[in-house]
């Protein structure tokens, strides 16, 4: 599935390339991370430079293996500087209104068992990460992260998150604050997010003080 590669000592942009030129292609960007898919279309990895919350999700797909609203996780490693790379089973859109109906559900408490059991599980994570984690923000489920799967059936992603705004806010005030909290986070600026959103002068004044900590 994957090449034999060194990844915990690759950093996101090395991982990227690695998938690249061994046949991945480029299907998506989220906030946070990069999508490729496989050469036989049945996976889609994840590289993410920087992504407090997504260890979360990896730890409730662990505890509720085989249930049908999670998708199958095939690989997951760090990367170097704090990055992860994640290879799960390949999801595609589903149609708005029945990923509102999932989302709503997952809301009030309602839907099939299999949903509930994972709202538990995914509650229970919740106060553990938040109990440790700098800048935990908790759950959101919202429609685009309702997805479906090759087989049909519906899955939820990245139920969880960081407050991105007070972390990188917390950046531009002292950077230091931010590399004490998360000690070797070293790729914070690299997400998509910023690059997709931010103006020139707002990544400059993020640079800056980033590389003004020690």
């Amino acid at each position: 599935m994957l090449p034999d590669a060194p990844w915990p000592s690759m950093t996101h942009r090395e991982a990227t390339a690695e998938l690249v030129l061994a046949g991945w292609t480029p299907c998506g960007v989220g906030d946070w991370a990069v999508g490729l898919r496989s050469p036989d279309g049945l996976w889609a990895a994840r590289v993410c430079p920087f992504d407090p919350a997504y260890a979360a999700f990896l730890e409730l797909c662990r505890r509720r293996a085989g249930n049908p609203y999670l998708p199958r996780v095939a690989f997951d490693t760090p990367l170097e500087g704090g990055g992860t790379l994640a290879v799960l089973e390949f999801l595609t859109p589903l149609d708005a209104e029945r990923a509102g109906e999932v989302a709503r559900q997952w809301r009030e408490g309602t839907g099939e068992a299999a949903l509930a059991e994972v709202r538990r599980a995914a509650a229970a994570i919740d106060a553990e990460f938040r109990a440790r984690t700098p800048w935990w923000d908790g759950v959101d489920l919202n429609p685009g992260n309702v997805r479906r799967a090759l087989d049909g059936r519906v899955a939820v992603i990245d139920v969880f998150c960081v407050d991105g705004a007070s972390l990188y806010g917390q950046v531009l005030r002292d950077a230091e604050v931010v590399r004490a909290k998360l000690p070797g986070h070293r790729h914070l600026l690299d997400i998509p997010y910023i690059a997709r959103e931010s103006t020139p002068e707002e990544i400059r004044a993020l640079r800056a003080a980033w590389h003004r900590a020690p």
